[in-house]
């Protein structure tokens, strides 16, 4: 199987990429169970991608129940370095208008019930996870947002919740008291797997309403997330594919190396299985 270096995580809305030429659906099982769907690659802008829907084709995986291992597993069994996150979510800035896009930089975990880590039944590594995106992948994200004409925004904090309900009005005004810039219900536990993996990743955040911290503003309904987001998602796969041709060859961020020193389990206590179930990832510091 040839080594696909990209990989693109599509949200709500974003079910496949066009202009993707030369594209098969594999089909792969991993030690944390399948993933949300078939896997598509193909190549965009010269580059092989490997495009995931997040929550299967028609949107049938609630965001508590996506399998973000298995997700991020089989994108790494595939030899993907890069991933770049779609995310719908909701603003606490005025100036964060509805369609336009945000790049964040940082994140607040407020899930409660998912699987976000590789590393247990034995076998224990802390990541650093200061900087939960890769920076170089989200320059490049910015940038080609900005020459496909999006309104775009760099640098903000994301708040990730456990959903599927959306806010309450305490909680949206909560959140915004303490700086955040916009809230859905993705993105974690995906980036913080990914850097477990060693995988560069970076989101692309499209704005879809503004929660229900401001009084006049109507409350959000799926109906007026999804007008939004039907707007977003051409501009989303122009983003991608300009992204793409824009990947360097080369990656000397700290995302390739983010299990040098992480991995504090002594090798002859880790079970064989574990390190079998966890060859790909750990492989190269452990045999």
């Amino acid at each position: 199987m040839d080594k696909v270096k990209i990989g693109v995580i599509g949200g709500t809305g974003l079910y496949q990429i066009e202009g993707m030429t030369d594209s098969t659906g594999i089909n792969l099982s991993t030690p944390f169970g399948n993933p949300s769907d078939t896997i598509m690659v193909g190549t965009v802008a010269g580059q092989r991608i490997a495009f995931l829907p997040r929550h299967g084709t028609g949107h049938y995986i609630s965001p508590t129940e996506l399998p973000s291992r298995a997700n991020i597993y089989a994108l790494k069994m595939l030899g993907v370095e890069w991933i770049i996150a779609i995310n719908s979510a909701g603003s606490y800035k005025k100036e964060l208008a509805p369609g336009h896009l945000l790049i964040p930089d940082q994140v607040i975990d407020r899930t409660a019930k998912r699987a976000n880590t590789f590393f247990e039944e034995g076998i224990v590594a802390h990541i650093s996870f200061a900087n939960p995106f890769c920076p170089v992948l989200s320059d490049i994200l910015y940038r080609s947002a900005c020459d496909a004409g999006a309104t775009v925004h760099k640098g903000g904090v994301f708040v990730v919740m456990e959903g599927p309900a959306f806010s309450t009005r305490a909680e949206s005004l909560l959140y915004r008291s303490w700086g955040a810039d916009i809230i859905g219900m993705t993105v974690l536990p995906e980036a913080k797997l990914a850097r477990e993996a060693e995988i560069c990743y970076a989101s692309v955040a499209c704005v879809t309403d503004y929660d229900c911290w401001r009084d006049n503003e109507e409350q959000v309904t799926v109906e007026m997330i999804t007008e939004v987001l039907r707007r977003n998602v051409d501009m989303a796969k122009k983003i991608i594919r300009t992204a793409a041709g824009r990947i360097p060859e080369e990656r000397h961020c700290e995302c390739a190396t983010a299990l040098k020193n992480a991995i504090v389990t002594a090798p002859e206590r880790i079970s064989q299985q574990r390190k079998e179930d966890l060859k790909l990832i750990i492989g190269k510091y452990i045999n």
